[in-house]
Order: structure tokens, then sequence, then C-alpha cells
């Protein structure tokens, strides 16, 4: 049998390369501009290799009863790496994947194909103005993973965008995102205190380390009008093989302290990572 090779294609936003991975057959690492953006198993869509996807799915996972069906919108669509793992967990999802980068889309679709039957709409659109003109009450969980090389756009950060995705997802919906900061953590705060201002119930996921202020790195909002599953969620993401804390309610507002919601007049984006910040997890 042939051995995979690597892929490199020039796309809308960047230089995808799909390399395989060598100690797990039909799998693959999707990298943009150097900087790793998903990875697939084919074989097994429910492995979730960086830590911060394994933190979403965990969100995923305790949205609802095992095994129920969501309406999931995807912004960002990588490698598609979350629909799989949705599709492979939660049988006849509805999901929709809104991805700026068309040419990206077009690869990983080429080269990494969804498995038959699999009820994923791959859509090349801006995610904000996805999310402005999507129906109301649409969506049960609403995952943003969108980065423009390595840092959040701006105008997925604002009061008005939170606002909209509170608007597509229904009552008991969940809204959850892949943000990356570290100290003094303006950006991060900033977003805390935007999506309180929209929504009851905030939990922020993040290895203590990086809540700590002594390194950069990824922490994953949800916000919702119901109670999270603070306590499910800090059982699976303690057990992973980079534990992370939950943080929720007085602790979480501690944190959060004097920010103010950001408008579209000021917002700016995540901050630049470092070099090497963000590595294979």
């Amino acid at each position: 049998m042939n051995e995979p090779i690597p892929v490199t294609r020039v796309t809308d936003h960047g230089t995808a390369k799909l390399m395989p991975d060598v100690d797990r057959d039909r799998a693959w690492l999707l990298t943009v501009d150097g900087a790793p953006q998903s990875y697939v198993d084919l074989d097994a869509p429910e492995h979730l290799e960086f830590e911060y996807a394994r933190r979403l799915g965990h969100v995923l996972d305790t949205v609802a009863a095992p095994g129920r069906a969501l309406d999931v919108l995807h912004l960002g669509g990588g490698a598609l790496t979350l629909p799989r793992y949705v599709a492979a967990t939660r049988p006849g999802s509805r999901q929709d994947v809104v991805e700026a980068d068309r040419g990206l889309l077009e690869l990983v679709a080429e080269q990494l194909p969804l498995p038959a039957g699999s009820r994923v709409a791959l859509h090349a659109a801006d995610a904000r103005a996805w999310v402005g003109a999507a129906p109301d009450a649409s969506a049960d969980v609403l995952v943003a993973d969108v980065f423009g090389g390595s840092r959040v756009p701006a105008h997925l950060t604002t009061l008005a965008y939170a606002r909209e995705a509170e608007r597509v997802l229904r009552a008991d919906g969940v809204y959850v995102a892949n943000l990356a900061d570290g100290a003094p953590f303006a950006f991060l705060r900033s977003q805390l205190a935007t999506f309180a201002e929209v929504f009851e119930e905030l939990a922020l996921i993040a290895e203590p380390g990086v809540l700590r202020g002594r390194r950069f790195g990824n922490a994953v909002l949800v916000a919702s009008h119901r109670p999270v599953a603070t306590a499910d969620l800090a059982r699976l993401t303690a057990a992973d093989a980079f534990p992370a804390r939950v943080e929720h309610g007085p602790a979480l507002r501690r944190f959060t302290g004097d920010a103010r919601p950001v408008t579209d007049a000021d917002a700016v984006p995540s901050p630049e990572p470092p070099d090497g910040a963000f590595g294979i997890g």
C-alpha cells in the first residue's frame, strides 16, 4: 500500500498543509501558514488530539443527553474535526460549518472527505455575516473556533456579535468559543465581560498555568442561559493528559474584574501569540 504523502496548497487565506501522522493510520494534521489548526483521524473521528479540541468536545458531550442529535452551527472549519466528532457521537445531528476560506474547505472536502450520511453542510462565508443572517432559535450549540492566522478576528469579539449569537441559539442553547490570551488577560477579560452582558451563565476552561499567567494559551468560553454543567466539565477536563480547571461563579467574576464589554468601534483581534505558543497538544 502506498504511504500517504503531505499535501500543500495555497488557499484563499494562506498556505495550507496536510501532513499524515506516522503513528496513526489515516490521521492528518492541518497547518495554515505553519500554525497547527486541526487534527483528524478518519478511522476514529471521536479522537480529539489537541487539548483545546478535547475541551470543546467535553462541552459538546455535556450539553445534552449522550447520543441525542443536535443542531450545531460551527464558525470556523479547519479540517472539520468537531463536526466529525459530533457526527460520530451524536448520529443524526444537523450541522452547518461556516469557513471564510473557500479554498481550505475544498481542500479538506477533497482530501479528507466526510463519512457518507453525515448531515454536515459546508458554507464559504464570513462568520459574522452568517450569524447575522441566520434564523432565530435555529441552533442548539454555536461553536466559535475562528482564527485569522493565530488571532481571533476583531468582529467576532463584540457585544453586537454576542447578541446575534444569542438570538440564533434556542432558549436552552449553548455558546462555546476557543479563545487565546496570556497575562494580563485584557482580551480574555473583555470577552467574559462582553458575554456576561448577554448570557446569564458563564464558565471558562483553561490549564491552571494559563490562568495563573505563566504562559500564553487557549481558553474555552462557555455561555448559556441555563446552568453550565461545571461539575461534569471539571471531572472530564481533570482527566485529560493536560488537566484543565473550570472557573465559574464568583471566581470568574473576580477574574473578569472591571473589564468592559467590547463594542464594534473599539474591537481588536486577540493578541499575537509568542513564538512556539501553539505546538501540537
